[in-house]
């Protein structure tokens, strides 16, 4: 049986097709499953056969959906020249004695048709080591110029039935770019697919831009932008790429901004007089007022998923450590004590975890912990890691690396929260600022 799910045109993002709402991708119980856990694990092996139909679209898809699922570490294709099976038809029986004699597990078989301007792709998982079909197979029907989300689509749900985890391939991220020398860096706002693909411009390089944060819904960005030459915060819709000053006080610095959950509040940092507070405003009236009111610097708020509490960065004991505090006010908690400096916190998805930038003597890192400030654990080291981004899953962080030497252009990369598979996103032009957005409806 096939499930059907229809691409159709939206607003999400300017010249770019998005899927109409098909409800939360759920895991089928089957005995093939990964178990992930903080141990190494063997990759699944899984083959990938040529996917069936229009060659040359059918080729792109399968290659997509075999890299979305090698990159997580978790899954190892076979090759194609190792395969006994070679199926003539996407209906052709299943030769499961066949796959087992190469070792597949698991094994995907998909067919891509293409009509004018719409393509239909279907495809189905089965389970080699039972010799079962492992749930119901699914059927995506698209433009063709968005083959590469069918392709998304169909590795969310293979990497969804195979972990037990929500997926996260069919998002994306918005980041900064930046060019020329580091004494006069030039820098603008993209928004991409989250492995690098699909970029889209949200802002020239007329203006120092820093700092972009999707909106729970990814229709909307907050940004700080330097266009009146003292750093006010502007909102911008993605789909129309059109922004709007969100904060305009000429005494006032105003940066650091992010959404809670709901959409409604933005959380930020003000400075004024040398002193820097996290401030609250309500986006639809402009309403704000201070949350904290300490004589030290706090900044980088990040909400927790239910938007009850927020997590920030204060230097109010001496040196920048993490603190949590209900929007409500009152005494912020300190959940940060190890040596060092942290910042940058990002409250995880799940909202089990912090993900944070600490400094070491001259050592950054990229690291989680409990919301307690307990089972703190480091992901990287390097010459320069900052500023996490949650994948909408909260299994994969993106962050910022700068390597020294050179020209010092940094760069994105992602890491498992179990410290492993560490990976730079495939771009050809130095970026920083991640800003992981939603799972695509």
């Amino acid at each position: 049986m096939f499930r059907r799910l229809i691409f159709a045109p939206a607003i999400l993002i300017a010249a770019s097709a998005v899927l109409l709402p098909a409800g939360p991708v759920q895991a089928q119980d089957a005995p093939l499953r990964i178990e992930i856990t903080d141990g190494v694990i063997e990759p699944m092996a899984i083959a990938i056969p040529a996917f069936h139909g229009d060659a040359e679209i059918a080729a792109r898809v399968r290659q997509v959906v075999a890299d979305d699922l090698t990159g997580t570490g978790l899954f190892r294709e076979i090759p194609a020249e190792a395969h006994l099976a070679r199926p003539a038809s996407f209906s052709e029986a299943v030769s499961y004695e066949d796959w087992r004699a190469v070792n597949a597990q698991g094994l995907v078989a998909a067919e891509v048709t293409q009509a004018g301007e719409n393509i239909s792709v279907r495809f189905r998982l089965f389970d080699v080591v039972s010799g079962q079909p492992q749930g119901d197979g699914m059927q995506f029907d698209a433009r063709a110029s968005d083959w590469r989300r069918a392709a998304h689509k169909i590795a969310d749900q293979i990497y969804a039935r195979l972990t037990g985890e929500k997926p996260y391939f069919d998002s994306r991220v918005a980041f900064v770019q930046e060019t020329g020398p580091k004494n006069a860096r030039i820098k603008r706002i993209g928004v991409m697919d989250y492995d690098g693909a699909n970029i889209l411009w949200m802002t020239d390089s007329s203006s120092l831009v820093l700092a972009p944060k999707f909106s729970p819904d990814g229709r909307r960005l907050l940004y700080t932008s330097y266009d009146s030459g003292f750093p006010q915060i502007r909102i911008m819709d993605v789909s129309s790429v059109s922004s709007r000053p969100l904060t305009q006080d000429n005494g006032a610095m105003a940066f650091a901004p992010t959404f809670s959950p709901d959409g409604r509040w933005v959380a930020y940092s003000r400075e004024q007089g040398g002193n820097s507070d996290i401030w609250l405003m309500d986006g639809a009236t402009g309403a704000q007022r201070a949350l904290t009111s300490a004589p030290s610097i706090e900044t980088s708020p990040s909400f927790s998923p239910d938007g009850q509490r927020i997590v920030f960065e204060s230097d109010r004991s001496g040196a920048p450590q993490l603190y949590i505090m209900g929007l409500e006010g009152g005494e912020p908690t300190r959940i940060s004590f190890g040596d060092g400096r942290y910042g940058t916190p990002v409250w995880s998805p799940k909202g089990d975890m912090i993900a944070f930038t600490k400094q070491i003597g001259d050592r950054f890192h990229i690291g989680v912990m409990r919301t307690d400030g307990s089972g703190e654990k480091m992901l990287t080291e390097s010459f320069l890691d900052e500023g996490p981004t949650w994948a909408p899953n909260g299994r994969v962080v993106m962050f910022t690396r700068v390597t020294p030497g050179g020209t010092g252009q940094p760069r994105l990369h992602s890491v498992d929260i179990t410290g492993r598979n560490m990976r730079p996103l495939n771009l050809d032009f130095a970026a920083s600022d991640p800003s992981w957005g939603p799972l695509l409806p």
